[in-house]
């Protein structure tokens, strides 16, 4: 069954820019590190704090594989480390669902 982490961010509403380049950056470490990336969503009228990222896994079990190659992915390591170092990113809501059949 496949599971599909959904993140939600609350993120600073006048760095949209920064948010928008680090979401870019995980295009390339999230599929080589065992991810499925369906994609990123920025504000774009209305609420301009919130932002979602969903990423699509085999199990619950690739997941915690897939988290180990992230943190340890040089990549990864520095883009973490970017948010972190820029705070732009407020808040992050994780949440598995599956989709109903």
């Amino acid at each position: 069954m496949t599971i599909t982490l959904f993140i939600q961010y609350k993120i600073d509403p006048f760095r949209h820019d920064e948010f928008e380049a680090y979401a870019q950056r995980w295009f390339e470490s999230v599929p080589r590190c065992g991810g499925d990336l369906l994609g990123y969503w920025m504000p774009h009228e209305g609420t301009r704090d919130i932002a979602y990222c969903l990423i699509n896994f085999e199990s619950l079990a690739a997941y915690e594989t897939y988290r180990a190659k992230i943190k340890a992915d040089k990549e990864g390591a520095a883009n973490f480390q970017s948010a972190v170092d820029g705070r732009f990113i407020l808040e992050e809501n994780r949440s598995f669902l599956r989709q109903v059949e």
